[in-house]
């Protein structure tokens, strides 16, 4: 053990590598009888030195030791009663940085003992409330892996940092990512295909390119870093920098098995949120969630799971439900399905003031949006499962063909149908999330379980930009008139009360006829008044009036319209059937309705109608012009009946 120096010390936390004044400390948890420090070399190939744990400086089973020495450049591993293993605390790994390498299946992988200096030049992290996020979810290789995608560094956190502008222009202030830490992708055999009689793991030509296995959870992975010298640690946080940078934020999925301990689980969501200046965490499969709501040094990290039921978040909010129930109720209503409307009300309403709500109409599992209109049935053939993996039930409807068409109603249907996808989601109180590709109509040919698919199954095309031009320009616009109107993301549910003395409630809702809601099971048609004073605009300015019209209905409706306040007109300023431009306004150009009573809504179709104030002599403008025009039919009628009277005459002559 020449250049190295063990030195006795009491420390027992933290886990991991640490560096001290004395050298560097090791800790590890091993219920067995003995435990080895390994250190390598550059090479990595074999162990340049080692150091025995003694039992004496154990306590219950975590072993630990000082070891004093030149460890620039080093990496290490432990050897248990005889048998080499990792770090499980280990913060960056040798050996996976080329994806998809079988050769690294049988083998033990070295942590680096030294972590390199970083310099994060002052970074802030945005804070950002739920209602005023919009969530953006991304697999960190296929967002930018396909030739379309326009980056010099594809399928890497470089990558995704090249996108930043288009992020940004798309509206979008939160990314959520897929596990981007170290795991291992190459999948091995198993059950009755397993060789028994072999030691090394046999693989089995599959990849998890999902990552929702267990894995080294304080590595960044490897893989998804660029150059041919692979800096993971800089990268990652070259990334987190520059979202935030932007005024954007960075949440990280974590898998967890449930046979980690909870103490685990809290060090690894506290060591991203301290070394990677990280601003959330999903937690999937297995989450603590009594433990790690509560955690004071967790208190300002965004922290999403499937449930918060009974856990107080402490003084700010900043817990999250993942909300799939808002994917099925939404999905079936936007398809036709009857009994859906007191789910309608629920949904759009939901922003409970213990968490937030997490809204999404597609997910990384699942059929994505544009496939949710173009297939009845899962076709996940290529997985090699016999089609027999994937949800059955995926409240789906292909509007006639199953798959790719070139009819023209079912591609307008389908088109309409996502437009209104996109404001059933934006014009519900919580927080949006949309599944990366949806915004461009990206298809995975009706895979809704591409656990295994690395290619262009799962990558995006971003040649579907162009193509789909007209969808990705009107989610924008969508985001925009969501970020511009608080009333659609208030920081408090409505309480369907008018509870400020407005004239109405802050949220009403509407059958046909005004103030008649009906909520038979076989209605498919809802309003919904947004009264507009009950939230603020940036300037200070209470919001406008809305009224939402949907029809889900394979059938028109004449929707009677609520009266406005006196000096205010309604407006349309969004709808999914018009065939002229996006379908929505641009502030200030929304469209004045000459009639104000009623409007009919066309099958399948949502319009949002806004109430302005409509002054007295822009009305009386609005006559003249109404008197014009009809002047100038009348003289263009007795024209064409003067020309008439001639030619008859003519004719009798004759």
């Amino acid at each position: 053990m020449e250049g190295f120096k063990a030195i006795r010390d009491n420390r027992r936390y933290p886990l991991g590598a640490v560096q001290t004044e004395e050298g560097v400390h090791f800790s590890v948890v091993w219920a067995g009888e003995n435990c080895r420090l390994l250190l390598f070399g550059k090479d990595r190939k074999k162990p340049e030195a080692q150091v025995d744990f003694l039992p004496q400086e154990r306590i219950g089973d975590v072993w630990n030791v000082t070891v004093a020495g030149d460890f620039q450049d080093m990496a290490y591993c432990y050897e248990m009663d005889g048998i080499p293993r990792e770090d499980p605390y280990g913060i960056r790994f040798y050996g996976r940085e080329k994806w998809g390498n079988e050769k690294t299946l049988s083998k033990v992988l070295p942590a680096a003992v030294i972590s390199r200096e970083y310099d994060w030049e002052g970074d802030a992290q945005p804070e950002i409330p739920f209602e005023e996020s919009i969530l953006y979810r991304l697999h960190v290789r296929g967002f930018t892996k396909h030739a379309s995608s326009g980056v010099e560094n594809r399928g890497t956190f470089a990558g995704i940092a090249e996108k930043i502008p288009y992020l940004k222009e798309l509206g979008v202030t939160t990314l959520e990512i897929l596990p981007p830490v170290e795991f291992q992708e190459v999948m091995v055999l198993s059950g009755p295909d397993r060789n028994p009689y072999r030691k090394e793991e046999t693989p089995s030509g599959r990849l998890n390119y999902w990552g929702f296995v267990p894995g080294l959870a304080f590595a960044p992975k490897a893989s998804y870093c660029s150059g041919r010298e692979k800096e993971p640690e800089r990268e990652f946080k070259d990334l987190v920098k520059a979202l935030h940078r932007e005024g954007m934020e960075l949440i990280m999925d974590l898998f967890f098995t449930g046979l980690e301990t909870e103490c685990y689980v809290l060090d690894v969501l506290r060591f991203w949120a301290r070394e990677y200046h990280v601003d959330g965490f999903h937690m999937i499969g297995y989450a603590p969630a009594a433990l790690v709501g509560r955690d004071p040094y967790l208190s300002r990290v965004k922290l999403f799971s499937s449930s918060w039921e009974g856990i107080d978040g402490g003084q700010h909010r900043h817990l999250a439900e993942y909300n799939e129930g808002f994917c099925i109720d939404m999905r079936r209503f936007l398809k036709g399905d009857e009994d859906m409307l007191n789910s309608l009300v629920a949904r759009t309403r939901k922003n409970p003031s213990s968490h937030g709500v997490v809204n999404y109409m597609a997910n990384t599992n699942g059929f994505t949006l544009m496939d949710a209109v173009s297939y009845d049935r899962k076709h996940n053939e290529e997985n090699g499962e016999n089609n027999q993996d994937g949800c059955d039930y995926n409240y789906s409807w292909n509007c006639g063909v199953e798959g790719p068409t070139r009819k023209k109603k079912i591609v307008e249907m389908r088109r309409k149908l996502l437009r209104n996808a996109f404001l059933l989601t934006f014009l519900s109180q919580g927080t949006p999330l949309i599944l990366a590709g949806d915004e461009f109509g990206n298809s995975k040919n009706g895979n809704n379980n591409s656990y295994c698919q690395d290619n262009e199954i799962s990558w995006l095309n971003w040649n579907q930009t162009k193509t789909n031009k007209d969808l990705l320009e009107f989610v924008k616009a969508v985001i925009r008139f969501r970020k511009d109107h608080p009333i659609f993301h208030m920081s408090q549910e409505p309480r369907n009360m008018d509870y400020q003395s407005q004239g109405m409630p802050d949220v009403s809702y509407h059958g046909v006829k005004a103030w008649c809601p009906e909520f038979e099971n076989f209605r498919r048609q809802l309003g919904i008044l947004y009264c507009g004073p009950y939230a603020k605009k940036a300037d200070g300015s209470p919001d406008d009036y809305f009224f939402v019209a949907y029809n889900m209905h394979w059938e028109p409706h004449d929707f009677a319209l609520p009266n406005l306040p006196k000096n205010m007109r309604w407006f349309v300023a969004v709808n999914t059937d018009s065939r002229d431009g996006l379908g929505i306004c641009q502030p200030g150009k929304e469209i004045f309705l000459e009639k104000q009573k009623q409007y009919l809504i066309p099958p399948r179709t949502i319009v949002v109608f806004m109430g302005k104030v409509w002054e007295e002599k822009t009305e009386k403008d609005g006559k003249k012009e109404k008197a014009r025009r009809k002047g100038k039919a009348g003289k263009q009628k007795k024209a064409e009946t003067a020309e008439t009277e001639q030619m008859q005459n003519e004719a009798g002559g004759i």
